[in-house]
């Protein structure tokens, strides 16, 4: 069997972890978390960095520093993770769910727009499958209403719009580093904070509540309990593996566009029983986190990826509409959200990993082209 997913190691991750072994601090902002903070900072621009131990941890502490109150609302797109929602749930806010648009399943200002009212605070875009939202209207939207904009780039290492690193324009970002993520460090995350106001208390948040980063600064001469918070920082394992990984994310990125594109070459174009390929908009890039395909109903996808199981071959769909979740469905305001829907039922993600190999590539495809619904 072809698996989905095999998460990689570049060859540094155990030798790091055995420095933390012999080292005074394995609890975590020791010298690996660090070295990823100053790595991330000075390759993308972002303002501050905070790791954290999972993307969800991230989400949750965005959710914290737009500062809710019970009664506020927040737009999510209802094509994603359940952490993109929870975390502002769990602040009291109401979750205002957008439908995807048509060409991609990111949501665009017109699905935006109108659910803005004088309840609003957030908005909330998820840069599906490393693929840029159109950020400058959002932004605009956003300013146009004073509203803040988080940006959920779990799926975004390395890609960019309009040549602006994703997770560098909103004034928070949150990234994941879990395991089936480019780069990861089996489960991890990370806080951006891109807007001075925040940087403060981000730091306060990530360090249970205290000011203790400042303390390890010397900035103060003692640190106490100032604010809400939770341990969200992840150990020195974790950012150790982490390091290993970021130092060859150049080969990371360079063996997933290979793969990515020989996919594309093979499939692009010669692809029947109704089966469709995603097309990029001009201002993103791509990281190639994903490969997939677009079934014309839920009972093509469902004899394919059967199809390809028989075959070897391990496939994926994705996300289950969150509005009409059985934890959410008696709170969403009823409307329709069609296109979340049609990629509910018809969206295949294909392998894609380091160690997939050109014939393995090959066989996929093939099977896939062969395919006759």
């Amino acid at each position: 069997m072809i698996p989905f997913n095999k998460p990689y190691c570049s060859g540094r991750e155990l030798s790091y972890i055995q420095e933390v072994c012999h080292s005074t601090t394995m609890s975590g902002n020791g010298q690996f978390t660090k070295l990823c903070h100053g790595f991330l900072e000075k390759r993308y621009g972002f303002r501050k960095c905070l790791l954290c131990t999972s993307g969800t941890d991230a989400l949750e502490m965005c959710a914290m520093l737009c500062q809710l109150k019970p009664g506020d609302e927040v737009i999510v797109p209802s094509y994603t993770f359940v952490s993109s929602a929870l975390a502002f749930l769990r602040e009291g806010a109401y979750v205002r769910f957008a439908d995807s648009g048509e060409s991609d399943p990111n949501i665009t200002v017109e699905q935006i727009e109108p659910l803005i009212n004088e309840k609003t605070r957030v908005i909330v875009v998820v840069h599906y499958a490393g693929v840029a939202c159109d950020m400058d209207a959002i932004m605009a939207l956003a300013e146009k209403h004073g509203l803040l904009v988080v940006e959920d780039a779990a799926h975004a290492i390395d890609s960019f719009y309009k040549g602006r690193p994703l997770g560098s324009i909103g004034h928070l970002a949150a990234f994941s580093f879990h395991e089936t993520k480019n780069i990861n460090c089996g489960e991890g995350g990370m806080l951006v904070v891109n807007d001075e106001r925040f940087v403060s208390r981000a730091e306060i948040l990530w360090e249970k509540g205290t000011n203790r980063a400042e303390f390890y600064r010397g900035m103060v001469n003692k640190y106490g309990w100032c604010d809400m918070g939770s341990s969200f920082l992840p150990s020195e394992f974790n950012a150790a593996f982490l390091w290993a990984q970021l130092e060859q994310i150049d080969d990371i990125q360079g063996r997933r566009r290979h793969i990515w594109e020989r996919y594309d070459q093979a499939l692009r174009g010669k692809l029947g029983a109704g089966i469709t390929l995603p097309d990029l908009p001009d201002y993103a890039t791509k990281n190639y986190h994903m490969y997939y395909l677009l079934c014309p109903s839920l009972s093509v996808r469902s004899r394919l990826m059967d199809y390809l199981k028989n075959h070897g071959v391990q496939t994926t769909f994705h996300y289950l509409p969150l509005h009409s979740s059985k934890y959410y469905e008696d709170k969403h305001d009823g409307r329709a959200l069609p296109n979340c829907d049609r990629y509910a039922d018809t969206l295949v993600r294909l392998p894609l990993y380091y160690e997939l190999t050109d014939d393995e590539i090959d066989k996929i495809c093939k099977l896939i082209c062969n395919f006759k619904g």
